[in-house]
Order: C-alpha cells, then sequence, then structure tokens
C-alpha cells in the first residue's frame, strides 16, 4: 500500500530545516505542472498568426478588387482594406506599438474563448502574435523592393540619376524648412518639437509609389525612374535626418559622428553593390545553371537579397535598400525575365501583409473633431498637410533638361509618407518631444497623403494618355 501524501509531508518536515520547510510552497509552485500553460502559449500564437494572416488576406483582396473596379490602384483598396480591419473599425489587427492591448483585439478574444485563457495568457499570445505579423510585414517590404528592383532598368536610372538626386533633395529641404518655420512663426511651437514634425515631412514612401508606378505599368518610364531613384536617395536623406533630429531631442546637440558615418556607409553601400554587381551577375548565372532542383533560380535570387538587406541593415540603413539594390544588380542578369515571373507568385503572398499593416495602423480617431484634444491637432495637421503636398509636389519643377516630362507626376509621385512617416511619428512620441496635438498632426499629415496619393498619382499619369486620344479623336475632323 502506498504511503498518503500527509505521512509522507510529516516525515519530510524531520529532515527540513524551518527556512527551507517555509520555502516549499514555492518551490512547488514552480514545478513543470505550474507552468503548463505558459510552454502551450506556442500553439495559441500560431493560432493567432493564421487566423490573422487569414484577415489580412481576405482584406486585401476585397479591397483590392473594389479598387480595381473603381478604376483605382489596388494598393489603396489593400490600404483601405487593413483600415477596416484595423485600430480604426473592426479591431481585428491591432499592435501594442500603437497603445492597444489584447483586450482591444477581436482575434485574441476569440481565442480567449476558444482556449479559455485567462488575461496574462492572452497578453503573452498578442504581443507574440503581433510581433510575427511585423516582421512578416518587413520581409513584405523587403520582397516588394527586391521585385521593384528588378523591374528597374539600371542603364534608364543610372541616364536619370543626377535628376533623381535633385528631386530628392529638393523633396527633403522644401518641406523640413516650410514645416520648421511655419510650425514656430504661426502656432509659435518651440524649435525642437517643430523641427521634429519638420523632418517627418521629408520622409517618402518608396513601397507605396513603387507598387502603384508597377500597377500602372510606369515603372520604367522616365517619370518612374526619376520617382524610384529620387525615392531612394529621400530615403537614405530621410535616415540622415532622423539620426540629426533624434540626438537632437536626446541631448540638445547633433552627433556629427554619426551623420558622417551614416552618409558615408550609405553612399558607399548604394554605389559598392551597383559596381560589384557586374562581377556578381557571372557568379549568380553560373550557380542557378549548374543547380537541378525546384528553386534553382529563385531561391538563390531570393537569399542574394536578403543577404544585401541584412548588410543594409546592420550598417543602420534601411533593409529595403539592400533588397532594391539586390534587384537592381539581379535585373542585368541574362534571366532577368524568368525572374521577374518566379517572384511574381512569392510578391503576391507577401506584400500584402505590408500594406493592410500599413492601413491597420492608422488611427483615424485623431480626425474626429467632436474630441477636443483633437482640434488644435486638426489645425496643425490641415498647415502640414499643405506643406506635405506642396513641398513634394514642387520637386517635378525641379528638373531640368526635359521639357517633355510629366512634372507633376513626379511631385505627386513624391508625396506619400507611409510607414516612414509613422516611423518618425513614433520616435518623436517616446522622446517626448511632441506634444498630443504635434504628434496628432503629424499622423494625421501621414495617413492624408498615404491614401490621396494613389490615386492622384493614377490621375496624373493617365492624363497625358487622355490627351492623346482626344487629339487622335479630332484629327479626322480636321
Amino acid at each position: 500500500m502506498l504511503p498518503t501524501i500527509d505521512y509522507c509531508l510529516s516525515h519530510l518536515s524531520s529532515f527540513l530545516t524551518p527556512k527551507a520547510w517555509s520555502t516549499l510552497p514555492t518551490l512547488l509552485a514552480e514545478t513543470p505542472e505550474a507552468t503548463t500553460p505558459e510552454s502551450e502559449y506556442g500553439s495559441w500564437v500560431l493560432a493567432g498568426v493564421l487566423l490573422t494572416l487569414v484577415t489580412i488576406y481576405a482584406a486585401s483582396k476585397l479591397g483590392g478588387e473594389l479598387s480595381k473596379r473603381l478604376n483605382l490602384p489596388p494598393v489603396l483598396g489593400e490600404l483601405v482594406g487593413g483600415v477596416v480591419v484595423g485600430v480604426s473599425a473592426l479591431q481585428l489587427l491591432v499592435f501594442p506599438e500603437s497603445g492597444a492591448v489584447a483586450s482591444d483585439s477581436l482575434i485574441m478574444g476569440i481565442l480567449q474563448q476558444l482556449g479559455n485563457l485567462d488575461a496574462t495568457a492572452v497578453g503573452h499570445i498578442f504581443e507574440s502574435q503581433s510581433e510575427v505579423i511585423s516582421v512578416l510585414a518587413e520581409l513584405g517590404v523587403i520582397v516588394l523592393l527586391f521585385e521593384i528592383g528588378l523591374e528597374s532598368d539600371l542603364r534608364e536610372l543610372t541616364k536619370v540619376g543626377y535628376q533623381a538626386a535633385i528631386v530628392a533633395i529638393v523633396g527633403v529641404a522644401a518641406p523640413f524648412l516650410l514645416g520648421t518655420v511655419g510650425l514656430v512663426a504661426i502656432f509659435h511651437s518651440p524649435v525642437i518639437p517643430a523641427i521634429f514634425a519638420g523632418a517627418a515631412l521629408t520622409a517618402t514612401s518608396i513601397g507605396i509609389t513603387s507598387k502603384v508606378l508597377s500597377e500602372l505599368g510606369q515603372l520604367k518610364s522616365t517619370e518612374g525612374q526619376i520617382i524610384v531613384g529620387a525615392a531612394v536617395i529621400d530615403d537614405v536623406l530621410g535616415i540622415i535626418v532622423l539620426a540629426v533630429v533624434a540626438s537632437l531631442a536626446k541631448t540638445g546637440e547633433v552627433d556629427l559622428i554619426n551623420v558622417v558615418y551614416l552618409i558615408f556607409s550609405a553612399t558607399t553601400f548604394l554605389l559598392g553593390s551597383i559596381l560589384l554587381g557586374k562581377f556578381f551577375n557571372r557568379s549568380f548565372v553560373a550557380i542557378a545553371d549548374k543547380l537541378q532542383t525546384r528553386g534553382a533560380l529563385l531561391i538563390p535570387a531570393l537569399s542574394f537579397a536578403l543577404v544585401m538587406a541584412f548588410l543594409a541593415n546592420i550598417i543602420h540603413l534601411e533593409a529595403i535598400l539592400g533588397a532594391f539594390a539586390a534587384g537592381l544588380v539581379l535585373d542585368e542578369t541574362d534571366k532577368r525575365k524568368e525572374l521577374d515571373q518566379q517572384v511574381l507568385p512569392v510578391a503576391d503572398i507577401a506584400v500584402p501583409i505590408f500594406f493592410v499593416t500599413v492601413g491597420a495602423k492608422a488611427d483615424l480617431g485623431v480626425l474626429n473633431p467632436a474630441v477636443a484634444e483633437n482640434r488644435a491637432g486638426l489645425v496643425i495637421a490641415a498647415f502640414l498637410l499643405a506643406v506635405a503636398i506642396i513641398g513634394k509636389v514642387i520637386t517635378g519643377w525641379a528638373v531640368f533638361g526635359k521639357p517633355e516630362i510629366n512634372r507633376l507626376a513626379i511631385g505627386v509621385g513624391m508625396v506619400p509618407r507611409g510607414e516612414v512617416g509613422l516611423v518618425f511619428a513614433g520616435i518623436g512620441s517616446a522622446s517626448g518631444v511632441l506634444d498630443k496635438p504635434l504628434e496628432a498632426a503629424i499622423i494625421v499629415m501621414v495617413i492624408l497623403t498615404t491614401f490621396l496619393a494613389p490615386p492622384l498619382l493614377q490621375l496624373v499619369l493617365d492624363e497625358p494618355e487622355g490627351a492623346l486620344e482626344d487629339e487622335a479623336e479630332l484629327s479626322p475632323v480636321d
């Protein structure tokens, strides 16, 4: 007959000191059986990720199809779909960095009911699931920029390189100066917050613009090449500006060594990757020809893109710049057309996660004038929106030597701020530099420029074609 638990405990006490006996309940509480629910978080995190991906793809396709039927860029539908499932509406897709908690997520509520989970477990699952989706979104934009690099023509991009550089410099300087001076002079904002808001105006979302250009078949046009080239340079300049204002916010002074390092590393990386690409192309084709299993071309290409993204990331540049450079390099290979076709299904799976996530993070609640604290922000937002549009649109007129070019299209193509602008707002908020009205104003500016740019870009790029059709109809009568 086995001894009872009471019998065992009574005899165990004779072998333990009073101090050890007093800690026994704590030791028992830390047994593997007590931590079993935490070990099961993984399966519920996977369940949350799977349900979130279903939501993302449904929002992406429904929104994209609706936009296509309305003769609007499908990417706009993906952004709107993200808004619908995001923090502003259904709250199926919300993120902790926006201030949301597990109880705000409808998906977490479903998992809690299905698994009879407690609040602590749901909190852990929510944070882990959000991290996974954020990483997948980052991978999505890396694949997008790799695809855009493949679709771009390095020779044509080189031809308009100096034009793109001028557009980028004007597109950074003009909105920064207009925004900073205007906030100080008109709204009497303190200098450092005004500088931070001005810096947020310099951003350009290369992901959104390049996707619209690709959908419209304008990526390889002169305007498209200038826009993409300028957006890449603008991204580099934006990183440098962000480093300057971030150090200014923290210490009140600029870290010149860090700025010089960023300029040097960015220039070396972009130019070096293009120059070395000529030698790499032969090796890449040779490797692809020797491989005999599935993915012989696609896997080495994506691996190269990921390596380039990794290198860009570790030298404090955007990973998407590395992916774009990888696409430009492989665009020069003999297998470019075949690679283009193989990358498309990967992009169809990965890229929507990025765009829907961007839309989901856009909190339209800051646009509600019924909330008293939003009113001051909306007034400032109207000013920032005007500066954001004007400061980028005028960049089209910085292009010289090309009288036939669509200057308005170039300027509009630089307008969307997207996720880049949200990064500026997030860092400014975390540093405590921005007060609530100014932070809300920046978010409003980012949201509106992101959603206005795709249809405006389609409109200004369609204008020349429409004009040509009108002339064709009139010519027989004449």
